[in-house]
Formats: C-alpha cells, structure tokens, sequence
C-alpha cells in the first residue's frame, strides 16, 4: 500500500471526533503518511486548539469566540489566525481536498456546505447537517461533485458494506441503549445531566451524550441514514446492542445480511474515511469474538424512549419536520443541561415543535424547503417554539 497522501482540514478539532481525528493523524503520519493541514477550527477552547495547532502545523486557525482573537494570535504566532463565523466559513472554503465536519450542532451547516461546494471529499461527522437540510446537501454535493463521506460509526458501517445499493431491503442502525437502558421511566424522570452523560461505551460530548440517553441520537441517525442512503424511513430498524460490536446491518433482497463489526473507537470510521477508498492502518483494538462470548440484541422501548417515534413521524413528514426536530432537540437538551428542563421533557418539547409545524411561525414554512435561507428560517422559528414549550413546562 502506498502511503497515504492527504491536504485537510478539521472543523471542530477540540471535540470529541476532532480529538479523534488528529489522534489518527498523528499515527499515519508515523507510519509514512504525508497529512498536510490547512485549516483547523474551534469554538471557544483556546487551550485545545493551540495544543492542537502544535501537533497538526495548520496554515490557518479560526475560533468562532470573537473575543479570543488577540490570545489566539499572540499564543499562535507564524500562524494565520481568525475569529467568528465567517473565519470558521473561511476555513471550510480553503483548499485542502478532505474536510472533517464535526462542529456540533447546526452550526457546522454553513461551513460543511462552503466545503461541499468547492467540491472537497467530506467527512460528515455533524449528523445535524444531513439531518436540517439533507435533500439540499446531497444536491449540493453532486453540484458541485463533491464526496460525503459518513464517519458516525453507524453510517459509516453501512457505507462499508454496501455492496449492491439497488439490492437493499432494509438497513439496521445499533444503539448502546445508553446509561438509561434498565433504568424504569420514573427513575428517568429524575435523572441529572451528570448521570445522562455517564455513557457505559463511547467517551462523547455533552449534548450527544443526551441525545444518546433519551435515544434521540438514533433517531437523528435514522434521519440521516434516511437522507444519505435514499432509504424510506420504514425500511430503517433500531436495535439496542448493548456491547456495541456491530455497529449496523444492511439486509439485501436475497435475504443476505452484511455487517460491519470493530471495537468500539472513533479512530476506526475517521480512519476509513481519511484514507477511502484505501484502508489505513491504525492501532485499534483488535476484536476477540470469544472473549466476548456473546453478542446480544433487543427491540427498542419506544414508551420510555419516545424520541425514536418522534424522529421517525419527523423523517415521514419530510425536511421541514426533520430541521424542526433538529432544533427543537437542541434547545431541549440545553435547557436540561442548564437545570431548566427534566430529562423526560426533552423528548417532550420535540413533540410540541413537531405538533405546532402548521400553527405560528412555522406554518408558512413548505414541507420541502428549496433553499438553505429557508432552512435556516425554520431552524430559527422551530428554536423560537421550543423555548417557548420548555419555559411552559418549567414553569408548570
């Protein structure tokens, strides 16, 4: 194998995956790789992205905290430094030819779309991008000829196997099932944003760590997977698997089914995607299938977990329920990480946006937004909507 030749940039290099994904970096530059890196961005953890900026020698650094342009260039100097959203933009639109987005949250759709429509291979990390303007994103994409390549390690699992697109029958996204799997609903009622982000498998951030609890997570991923993969929403499964070894199934009309397996670790999909349509070779850990023993599977329950319903009805309704949605959650999950929201009405306030698409601010809304503009408008109306439903319920 050739080593492994790559121009990129990192959007979101202090979170989770971007951790990750220098983490990976770092190894294939050790074994011969020549990874030069453009750009690299962040929020507001200036300690992060100098150290990051150390390892990865970028040409250009972006923070979206306006205020911490003076520290971010007297702690980067030789570096080109910018601050704010249109730094961050700047960032996704410079010439590197792999672009990870993994800034959280809306938030990372306008600088992933200033990635695809230089026609950049992208690694989709932000599921919120597919998930508030999907139709319009994958447009784009072909536009432009740019690549999506799916790096949550569902999706990614099933962009490994499949084989014959035309032949599915229906794909199987896995679930941990989170901290609350065993728990009964009315302990759920009082659980505490420490507890919903003590995940028993991945190391994530705070609001995918909710999301993971009240299982939203996976809705969102059946959204997407949705989206990316041109499967109807009723042909998409969930199944709880606890062990977190087979990360999702793709079923094919002869009754075949492939499925990808792996340790439960991030640097295994951002590997796949960094060096696609090769393989890199990385220090995972390797699976021992006795020493495991078992691999079990169970049916979601969707009463104590509602959010799986509510982003199903969302997918079904069609992208201005799914951008809705979207927001809804993150306005939701906020509220419960600050103290204002229990962890049961998370899912609650999702239903109240989704219940009000025709009433208010989001009627006039179409179903299918044509343009990214309306996206955003129906992001900032569904956001609007939710704040309202959780100050009511906090108030109650």
């Amino acid at each position: 194998m050739s080593a492994l030749k790559r121009c990129v940039t990192i959007l979101g290099v202090t979170g989770s995956i971007g951790r990750s994904t220098v983490a990976v970096i770092e190894e294939v530059r050790a074994r011969g790789g020549e990874i030069e890196v453009e750009a690299i961005t962040a929020g507001g953890n200036l300690a992060a992205l100098v150290e990051a900026a150390r390892v990865l020698r970028p040409k250009f650094v972006a923070v979206a905290e306006e205020g911490l342009l003076v520290d971010a260039r007297a702690a980067l100097p030789g570096i080109e430094v910018g601050a704010g959203e249109d730094a961050i933009c700047e960032a996704a639109a410079r010439p590197a030819d792999w672009v990870m987005a993994a800034i959280v949250g809306a938030a990372g759709l306008a600088p992933c779309l200033r990635a695809v429509e230089r026609g950049a291979m992208v690694a989709l990390a932000n599921k919120e991008c597919l998930v508030c303007a999907g139709p319009l994103l994958i447009a784009a994409a072909a536009r432009a000829g740019a690549t999506l390549l799916p790096v949550d390690s569902e999706h990614n699992a099933i962009f490994q196997v499949l084989t014959h697109p035309d032949r599915v029958e229906k794909l199987t996204i896995t679930a941990s099932g989170g901290p609350f799997r065993t728990w009964p609903y009315e302990r759920m009622r009082a659980a505490t944003p420490q507890e919903a982000c003590a995940h028993p498998i991945w190391s994530m951030g705070a609001k995918i760590s909710v999301d993971s609890a009240t299982l939203m997570n996976k809705g969102l991923e059946l959204i997407e997977a949705h989206y990316l993969f041109n499967v109807p929403p009723a042909r998409i499964d969930v199944l709880v698997h606890p062990q977190s070894i087979v990360h999702s199934l793709v079923h094919y009309q002869d009754g075949s089914v492939l499925a990808q397996l792996g340790a439960p670790d991030m640097r295994a999909p951002i590997s796949y995607a960094l060096a696609w349509p090769d393989r890199a070779v990385i220090s995972t850990p390797r699976l021992d299938l006795a020493a495991l023993g078992a691999l079990t599977f169970e049916t979601p329950d969707e009463a104590r977990f509602p959010s799986l319903g509510l982003a199903r009805a969302a997918a079904e309704i069609g992208p201005k329920a799914t951008a809705a949605l979207n927001a809804a959650n993150e306005i939701a999950v906020a509220a419960f990480l600050a103290g204002r929201l229990g962890f049961t009405e998370i899912p609650s306030v999702a239903r109240d946006v989704l219940d009000g698409l025709d009433a208010g601010e989001l009627r006039q809304f179409q179903k299918k937004p044509s343009t990214f503009d309306e996206v955003r408008a129906i992001d900032k109306a569904a956001r609007r909507a939710a704040e309202h439903a959780a100050m009511a319920m906090a108030g109650a």
